[in-house]
């Protein structure tokens, strides 16, 4: 069901907004196509890497000589062999002018800092060899403690994760309302409040967990290289390897084929890439490394690992006053691509839909021994939509209000728009009355809050609640000067290209590499609607630097409301180039032609006309056409858009939660969500349905759990829980429509908005259940054990019984959530 109102005006579409099945789809999901591991070079050697066991510790030596020894083994090489020219793995946001970044060996050299991390290369003639020879390379560790919880690590005397730091923090992120002059005086609004609330929240570390390993070919040719990686950031690589390795840009090409899905997992520059460059170099041989799963799990970073705590103040009557937030974000042992960006981009996000007067945002980034993290699905606004959802919950309850009431009190209203925010972004378009009366009545809302009553008067075992989470999210992450004033290393703009064939065909280049969002599909829609020709007749090239030379790729959202928007204003530049020509075979004016569907007609002339893709053909030709004008109408553009675009939705869950055995079910889950405009449903609804599978697996599955030397204890699919579509519930979908004044398409972006909005709906679904129980708050996830042990001992669900581990046994510090204080952010952790 999709409600519009305020859509945008656009040009009557034949394509846009038709459920076109997905071009890609026939080879992809037939194995047709060519992944990076199914890539054969003539003479291909393999690598394989020997990985640290242990979290943190000195090399005190390297013997290689037994794998080197080893049959059909080319090479074996150390960290040493490559200290003079590994450079560090690029840190692209620096997001304090005194953040502390100790530098990121590709392969360790005197120290580890983290299970898994490379030690030694072997180099085969195949690869069940290399993978051999990796347990012949022997290693003698000097083992120290490692530094594995961040509350401890923040300590003072607490170990160090690199003794040639003073600490274990990387940096202190401040954002403050009332010095930006965005908001009122945070402490004099906590003075003033008559309520305060505060809690303590975790969000746990996952792991991106993408369908395809990571690959990696490279082909020395000469002074060129050439790289096939499965990389979400083609052209990012390409900049970054240049500047890390020394090979000059121009000599360095970077071909992402097919790529088997990223969730931000590939957003990077790993190690493994620069060392598979290095190696093939030194060789003067094509090299190939594939990871295993469990590397992948192991070695690739993570996502999310953030204790939050928040404050909310407000009045009796529900007006809030005032919001207050103070992360330990976990950086890992490292700072990759933009590990100290996700959790200050979530900075902006903390008051989502809320008119808070004043905010206060604080971040240390913190140093673990423990992989690093970096961008996820949501990548930072996740985090903190999670957090000001279950505080909103946290104050309805203080309040005895419905918390539905509560957002309803203090949500931005639809005429309010364009809303500047305490935390000063411009919200454009919404209207959070719409999406929310709509999920109510998908799933049924009165008559399952009726039922949630008859349970409880007859104490049934099986208690049910109901969760909201109403969210917006900051996407199409683009805007350069924006990106700029927060120290972020790069643009946000994209770029694009039509080529217009002899024949009528039509090439589309895009900068924006998908890896499983269907961007073949849908550039070629708006390419059809713009152009006037068929579907069929359009192909989009992308993820080779060498046919695709700019771009700045695939992440938050952005690819349609930015990419999709240059290759609009591309199909745009065709079209004004083609009206010349036009006019000239015409014999007539440019403003006397009309251009709909595909032709040029001469106004009031019947049956003076021309079609674009004859047009095409004529400057081909190039017989006759216009003076000065060079004989062709292919054209390029580039978009930097003004702001972000920023979607919405409301979700909610109704949780069945079993008192006596801690199992949880979700009964139904409805979510309505405005994307703006959509291009192709049926690609919208597989974003929503993808998405709200992540976020439901961060609060019932998903745990990265390391036990206390800094072993992945959940380092393969038995012990790491993602959810089959057998453990999922059937969706209840709708959208509403309001177009984004930013772009021409009017779109906002779609691809992480289940994924943000889900978690809290599910975790405050399970809350809502047993909170007659005593129950306030359950770590997540939410597994039986969990759920039990908080019912019958109270709590989060923590194994106390274990002095401080959770219920996976991995190190996990006591929750005091549930407890409502009116103690400052300021004070000692």
């Amino acid at each position: 069901m999709t409600v519009t109102e305020n859509a945008a005006e656009l040009a009557p579409a034949k394509e846009v907004g038709q459920p076109r099945r997905r071009k890609e789809d026939a080879r992809l999901i037939t194995g047709r196509t060519t992944w990076t591991d199914n890539m054969v070079l003539p003479g291909m050697l393999h690598l394989a890497v020997v990985r640290s066991p242990v979290a943190h510790a000195k090399i005190t030596s390297v013997d290689l000589t037994a794998a080197q020894q080893a049959p059909n083994i080319v090479a074996v090489f150390s960290g040493r062999d490559f200290a003079e020219e590994q450079g560090s793995i690029p840190c692209a946001w620096p997001v304090t002018p005194d953040m502390v970044n100790p530098g990121h060996p590709s392969i360790a050299v005197d120290e580890v800092n983290h299970v898994g991390e490379a030690v030694a290369i072997v180099v085969a003639r195949s690869k069940a060899a290399a993978q051999d020879a990796v347990e012949l390379v022997d290693i003698d560790y000097d083992v120290l403690p490692p530094v594995l919880d961040l509350e401890t690590a923040v300590q003072d005397g607490a170990n160090l994760v690199h003794d040639q730091l003073a600490s274990n923090t990387s940096y202190h992120f401040v954002f403050d309302a009332g010095d930006a002059g965005t908001g009122a005086d945070t402490d004099q609004a906590f003075a003033d409040a008559e309520v305060v609330v505060s809690r303590r929240f975790v969000q746990q570390r996952l792991i991106p967990a993408f369908m395809e390993p990571r690959s990696v070919v490279v082909q020395p040719q000469g002074d060129n290289v050439t790289m096939w990686s499965s990389t979400q950031v083609p052209h990012v690589l390409r900049v970054m390897l240049a500047m890390v390795t020394g090979v000059p840009e121009h000599k360095l090409r970077i071909i992402a084929p097919d790529v088997g899905g990223g969730f931000g997992g590939k957003l990077q520059v790993n190690p493994e890439e620069v060392l598979s460059l290095l190696v093939a170099r030194r060789l003067g041989k094509p090299v190939k490394w594939t990871e295993t799963r469990s590397e992948s799990l192991m070695a690739a970073h993570h996502g999310r690992g953030q204790v939050q705590y928040i404050d909310v103040a407000a009045d009796r009557e529900g007006n809030v006053k005032g919001l207050r937030v103070r992360l330990l974000a976990d950086m890992g042992a490292y700072l990759r691509l933009i590990t100290p960006g996700v959790p200050a981009l979530g900075a902006f996000m903390f008051p989502g839909i809320y008119k808070f007067p004043a905010y206060r945002f604080e971040c240390d980034g913190v140093f673990t021994n423990k992989v690093p993290t970096d961008a996820y699905r949501g990548a930072g606004r996740p985090e903190a939509t999670f957090a000001i959802e279950r505080i909103m919950d946290e104050l309805a309850v203080e309040l005895d209000m419905d918390p539905l009431e509560l957002r309803r009190k203090n949500w931005i209203n639809a005429e309010e728009f364009p809303f500047t925010t305490v935390a000063g972004l411009e919200y454009d378009s919404g209207n959070y009355d719409m999406a929310t009366e709509q999920a109510l009545e998908l799933l049924g809302y009165d008559e399952l809050r009726a039922e949630q009553q008859q349970r409880r008067q007859s104490g049934d075992p099986v208690q049910l609640g109901i969760g909201f989470s109403t969210f917006t999210e900051m996407c199409g992450l683009a805007p350069s000067r924006v990106l700029g004033s927060l120290a972020y290393g790069a643009g946000g703009w994209e770029s694009a290209s039509i080529r217009m064939l002899p024949t009528g065909k039509v090439e589309v280049v895009t900068g924006s590499t998908p890896h499983g969002q269907g961007h073949e599909t849908a550039w070629s829609q708006l390419v059809a609607d713009q152009l006037g020709v068929p579907f069929e007749d359009v192909e989009v090239l992308h993820g080779d630097t060498a046919v695709s030379p700019r771009g700045m790729d695939t992440y938050g959202s952005r690819s349609l409301v930015v990419g999709g928007t240059a290759v609009v204003k591309a199909a745009e530049k065709v079209v004004a180039k083609a009206r010349k020509v036009a006019a000239h075979l015409l014999e007539a004016s440019e403003d006397d032609l009309d251009f709909s569907a595909g032709k040029f007609n001469v106004r009031g002339t019947p049956g003076a006309e021309v079609g674009i893709q004859e047009i095409a053909l004529a400057v081909f030709a190039a017989h006759n056409y216009p003076e000065g004008m060079e004989p062709s109408i292919d054209a390029e553009a580039t978009f930097d858009p003004v702001n972000f675009s920023f979607p919405h939705g409301t979700h909610i869950c109704a949780m069945e939660v079993d008192t006596e055995t801690g199992m949880v079910k979700i009964r139904k889950y409805a979510s309505v969500d405005d994307v703006g405009v959509i291009v192709n449903p049926l690609i919208v609804e597989g974003q929503i349905h993808g998405g709200l599978a992540q976020g439901i697996a961060q609060a019932l599955y998903e745990e990265a759990v390391y036990d206390a030397d800094g072993n992945l204890t959940t380092g393969s699919f038995v012990d790491y829980l993602v959810p089959s579509a057998a453990d999922l519930p059937h969706f209840d979908t709708g959208n509403t429509v309001h177009a984004a004044p930013g772009n021409p398409i009017g779109a906002k972006g779609v691809g992480e908005a289940g994924c943000i909005a889900s978690t809290p709906a599910v975790v405050n679904a399970a809350l809502d259940a047993v909170r007659h129980l005593g129950v306030s708050d359950i770590l997540m996830p939410l597994t039986p054990e969990r759920v039990w042990r908080a019912i019958h001992h109270g709590g989060d669900g923590g194994d106390r019984a274990t002095a401080g581990t959770n219920a996976y046994g991995g190190a996990q510090t006591e929750s005091t959530a549930g407890v409502s204080t009116d103690a400052s952010l300021g004070g000692e952790l």
